[in-house]
C-alpha cells in the first residue's frame, strides 16, 4: 500500500513532484472526460479511466519530466484505439452472425443516448460507425480542442494523417447527421452536462 500511495514520489517529479494520490485526484476526472468522449459509454469510460491509472502507475518510473497531460492523452487514447479494435472485430463477427438482432437491441436502449452530459443518441451512433483511427483524431480535434500538431504527437502518426482522418471523419458524420440538421440547430445545449465541446463539435458535424 505504501507503493502505491508514493510510487518514487511520482518518478521524482513526474507530476511537479506530486504523490500517487494527488496525481489521482487532479488528473481523473480530465481521463475521464476524454475517456467517456471516446466511448461514449459511461461504464466503458469508468473501466478505460481505470486502465489508464493502473498504466500510469506502470510507468511512471520511464517517465521522462515534460507533458503530463499529453503523456495521459495519449495513453488513453491508446488504450482505447486497443480495446476499440478488439470490440470491432467481435462486432463484425457478430453482424455476420445476426446483424438484425444488433440493430434491434440499440434501439430498445435509447436512454443510454443520454448519460453522463445528454450526448445524443444520433451523435453516439455517428462516432460508434467510424473506424477507431478516424474517431479517435476528430474526438482530440473537435471535442478536446487539440490542435494537428498535438494530435500527431499523441497518436504517434505523421500531420498529413491526422488531417486526413480528421477530413474523413468529419465527412462521414455530416452525413450520419445530416438527417438531424435541423434538430441539432435548434436544440438548446445540455444543462450544466459540462460537455460545451461536444456540442460545439455536433454543431460543426452538422453544418453545411
Amino acid at each position: 500500500m505504501s507503493d502505491i500511495g508514493n510510487p518514487g514520489r511520482a518518478a521524482q517529479g513526474a507530476a511537479a513532484g506530486l504523490s500517487w494520490e494527488e496525481i489521482v485526484r487532479d488528473h481523473s476526472a480530465r481521463v475521464f472526460r476524454l475517456a467517456y468522449r471516446l466511448t461514449g459509454d459511461r461504464h466503458d469510460a469508468e473501466d478505460l479511466t481505470q486502465d489508464v491509472f493502473v498504466r500510469v502507475f506502470r510507468s511512471l518510473d520511464r517517465y521522462e519530466p515534460g507533458n503530463f497531460e499529453g503523456w495521459l492523452h495519449r495513453i488513453t487514447t491508446n488504450l482505447f484505439l486497443d480495446s476499440a479494435r478488439r470490440k470491432q472485430r467481435i462486432r463484425m463477427d457478430a453482424m455476420g452472425d445476426d446483424d438484425g438482432h444488433l440493430a434491434g437491441s440499440v434501439e430498445a436502449q435509447p436512454e443510454r443516448g443520454f448519460e453522463h452530459g445528454n450526448l445524443d443518441l444520433d451523435v453516439r451512433r455517428a462516432l460508434d460507425a467510424l473506424p477507431p483511427d478516424y474517431r479517435a483524431a476528430v474526438v482530440l480535434c473537435d471535442i478536446e480542442g487539440l490542435s494537428y500538431e498535438e494530435i500527431a504527437v499523441t497518436l504517434g502518426v505523421k500531420l498529413g494523417t491526422v488531417r486526413s482522418r480528421i477530413h474523413r471523419a468529419r465527412s462521414q458524420l455530416r452525413a450520419s447527421l445530416a438527417h438531424r440538421r435541423p434538430t441539432l440547430e435548434g436544440a438548446q445545449a445540455p444543462a450544466a452536462s459540462g460537455d460545451a465541446g461536444l456540442e460545439s463539435a455536433a454543431h460543426l458535424w452538422t453544418a453545411s
